[in-house]
C-alpha cells in the first residue's frame, strides 16, 4: 500500500511579483527613515535649521510613523489594505516631492513628517496583504525572513546611500529618488494584487483611534523632550483607550488580541530588540567619531559592512523557525545580540578597540536581524485574516515606537556620567541587563505555544528548497 502524499506549494510567477512589489515597498520607507541620518548637517544647512533642532529631522518621520501604525493597520481591515497601501505610496510621492523642494526648515520637517505617515499607512498594509495572501506556515516564515532581511538592510542601505548621495549629487537627492521607484509601485499594483474583503458594516472606532493615537504621540514626545507633561498626558490617554475597547461593541483593538501570548511577549520582544540595538548603534556612532575620531563616511562602513552581510541572517531565521518554533529562534536572536554587545561594554579609547567592535558587530546584527523575523512571526500568528492588518499595525507600531524612544533613553542614561566614554559604557550595560531579563521574561511568557506544528502541515506549506529564494529572480 503506497502513502499519497501533497506536493508542497509553489510559489507563481503572479505571486513572485506580487513579493517584489510589497517587500520592495517596505525595503523603500525603511531606506527612508535613516537616509538622512548621516546627512543632517548639510540638510539643516541648507534650509536653514538650527543644529539644536536637528535630530527633529528624524523625529519629524518617527513621531506619526509610530504613533498612527495601529489606527491605520485596522483601517486597512476595515477599508480594504490595497487602498491603504496606494493611498501610501500616493503620500509618499508627495511627501518626497516637498522635500526634494524644500527651501526652508518648514517645508522640510512637514515633508518628513509626511513621509512617517506613508510609512504608517503603507507598511502595516503591505505587511497584512503578505500575511493574508500566504498562508500561516513554513512558507509565511520565510517570506517574513525574507521582508526582515529586506527591512535591516534597508537601514542600512539608507545610510551608506545617505552619505553617498549627499557626497556626489545633494542632500535633495536622497527625497527625489523615492519618486520613481513609488511611481513604479503605484502602476504595478492594481494589476497583480486584488483588494481584501471588507466587512459589510464598517464602522472606525473614533474614540479608541483618537485615544490611542494622542497617547502614544505623547509619550513618543516625552521621551524625546524629556518633558513630564506631555508624559502625563499620554498616560491619562492611553488609560482611557484602554476604558474606551473594554467597552466599545466594535474596538479598534480588541483587547482580547492583546492579550494573546504570542501578540502581547512577541511585541514587547519586538520592542526590547529594537529599542536596544537603535541605541547601540547611536552610541557606537559617537563612539567612532567623538571618542576615535573617525569621519562619518569611515563610520557609515564600519557599520554597512557587518549589517550588509547580517541581511543573510533573514533568510537563515525564516528557514530556521520552521524546525526550531519562534519561540526559540526569538530567544537565541535576542541571546546572541545581547552577548554581542556585552564586549562593547569594555571598550577603551584607541583604535585597536576595532578588533572587538567590528566582530561583536558581524554576530550582533546576526542576532538582531534572527530576532526581527522571529518577533514578526510571533506577533502575526494564530489570529483571522480579517484580523491582519491589526496585527501587522501592531507590530510595525511596535517597531516605530522602539525605534523613536530608544536613543533618547540610552543617551539620557549615558548623559548622567561626566565622561563621555564612561556614559557610553554605563548605557550599555543597561542594554546588556535590560534585553537579558526580557529574554527570561518572553520565553517565560511564550512557554504554553505549541511550538511544533504537525507533521502534516508542515509538509503540506513547506516549499521546495531554493523555491523562495529565487522568488525576486
Amino acid at each position: 500500500m503506497t502513502t499519497a502524499t501533497t506536493a508542497p506549494p509553489r510559489i507563481t510567477s503572479r505571486e513572485r511579483l506580487i513579493l517584489l512589489i510589497l517587500l520592495g515597498a517596505g525595503f523603500l520607507l525603511s531606506v527612508d527613515f535613516s537616509i538622512l541620518n548621516v546627512a543632517m548637517p548639510k540638510v539643516g544647512a541648507g534650509v536653514g535649521l538650527e543644529v539644536r533642532s536637528l535630530p527633529w529631522i528624524a523625529s519629524a518621520y518617527a513621531l506619526p510613523a509610530a504613533g498612527f501604525a495601529l489606527l491605520f493597520g485596522r483601517m486597512a481591515d476595515l477599508f480594504g489594505r490595497r487602498r491603504m497601501f496606494l493611498s501610501g505610496m500616493v503620500l509618499l510621492v508627495a511627501a518626497s516631492l516637498l522635500g526634494g523642494f524644500a527651501t526652508n526648515s518648514t517645508m522640510l520637517l512637514t515633508a518628513r513628517s509626511l513621509q512617517g505617515f506613508a510609512s504608517a499607512i503603507a507598511i502595516p498594509a503591505s505587511l497584512s496583504l503578505l500575511t493574508s495572501t500566504f498562508a500561516e506556515g513554513s512558507l509565511r516564515d520565510r517570506i517574513l525572513g525574507l521582508n526582515g532581511a529586506l527591512l535591516s538592510g534597508g537601514f542600512t542601505i539608507g545610510a551608506l546611500a545617505g552619505g553617498t548621495l549627499v557626497d556626489l549629487l545633494s542632500w535633495r537627492a536622497a527625497f527625489f529618488i523615492n519618486v520613481p521607484v513609488a511611481v513604479a509601485i503605484l502602476i504595478l499594483t492594481p494589476a497583480l494584487i486584488t483588494e481584501s474583503s471588507v466587512p459589510e458594516r464598517v464602522r472606525l472606532d473614533v474614540p479608541g483611534a483618537v485615544t490611542v493615537t494622542g497617547g502614544l504621540l505623547a509619550v513618543i514626545y516625552a521621551v524625546i523632550e524629556h518633558n513630564a507633561v506631555a508624559a502625563v498626558i499620554g498616560a491619562v490617554l492611553l488609560g482611557a483607550f484602554w476604558i474606551i475597547e473594554l467597552r466599545s461593541s466594535a474596538p479598534l483593538a480588541p483587547l482580547r488580541i492583546l492579550k494573546r501570548p504570542t501578540v502581547k511577549w512577541g511585541n514587547y520582544a519586538g520592542f526590547v530588540i529594537f529599542t536596544m540595538e537603535t541605541a547601540m548603534i547611536f552610541l557606537m556612532t559617537l563612539y567612532l567619531q567623538n571618542i576615535l575620531g573617525f569621519a562619518p563616511l569611515t563610520t557609515g562602513l564600519i557599520f554597512g559592512i557587518p549589517g550588509l552581510a547580517a541581511v543573510f541572517a533573514g533568510f537563515v531565521a525564516g528557514r530556521t523557525i520552521g524546525r526550531l518554533g519562534s519561540r526559540n529562534v526569538l530567544a537565541i536572536g535576542m541571546t546572541v545580540q545581547a552577548l554581542a554587545t556585552l564586549p562593547l561594554v569594555f571598550l577603551g579609547g584607541n583604535k585597536a578597540a576595532l578588533a572587538i567592535l567590528i566582530p561583536a558587530l558581524f554576530i550582533g546584527f546576526f542576532g538582531h536581524v534572527a530576532a526581527i523575523v522571529a518577533y514578526t512571526v510571533t506577533g502575526t500568528s494564530g489570529l483571522p485574516n480579517d484580523e491582519q492588518g491589526l496585527a501587522t499595525g501592531l507590530t510595525s507600531m511596535t517597531q516605530q515606537v522602539a525605534i523613536a524612544v530608544g536613543i533618547p533613553i540610552l543617551s539620557a542614561i549615558a548623559a548622567t556620567k561626566a565622561v563621555e566614554l564612561d556614559g557610553i559604557h554605563l548605557a550599555l550595560t543597561v542594554n546588556v541587563v535590560f534585553t537579558g531579563a526580557s529574554i527570561v521574561l518572553i520565553w517565560i511568557g511564550l512557554r504554553q505555544r505549541a511550538e511544533q506544528r504537525p507533521a502534516t502541515v508542515a509538509a503540506q506549506t513547506a516549499p521546495a528548497d531554493g523555491e523562495l529564494a529565487g522568488s525576486l529572480d
